[in-house]
């Protein structure tokens, strides 16, 4: 009995190919990127606490934007530098969930600040009196 499976030097059977050489593969980041990314993104949440902590700006919307666009900035390092997201990769379908990630993540600034604008705006004044008959 002869076998038709031939064998490479290594001793691995030619047929096991373990799903590497497909046009599929993934780009994983180096060490320098992953530590560049966690610097990036550990500046860019120690910036917008620094601004809320330290009073920097006397108006508050000016804060609240500042925040959010950190914020933004960091959500596209994170993709870039944890995810792996880029234009070149998997066919263009990154460069798809990056434009799919943005627009998520504006509907969802824009919402939260509505709704925020909203209820302080459309609460109900209380009296010191209504607030001590409170349960």
């Amino acid at each position: 009995m002869s076998s038709n499976v031939t064998t490479h030097g290594n001793g691995h059977d030619a047929h096991h190919d373990h799903g590497h050489g497909h046009g599929h593969e993934a780009s994983h980041g180096t060490f320098k990127s992953y530590m560049t990314g966690f610097v990036l993104s550990v500046i860019l949440t120690a910036i917008p606490f620094w601004l809320v902590m330290g009073n920097v700006f006397d108006s508050k919307s000016t804060t609240v934007a500042l925040i959010m666009i950190f914020g933004a900035i960091q959500i596209v390092v994170h993709m870039i530098y944890f995810l792996h997201l880029d234009t070149k990769s998997e066919g263009g379908w990154n460069m798809m969930a990056f434009i799919f990630t943005l627009l998520i993540v504006v509907i969802a600034l824009s919402g939260s600040l509505w709704v925020m604008y909203h209820l302080n705006a459309n609460m109900m004044p209380m009296s010191p009196e209504m607030m001590k008959n409170m349960p």
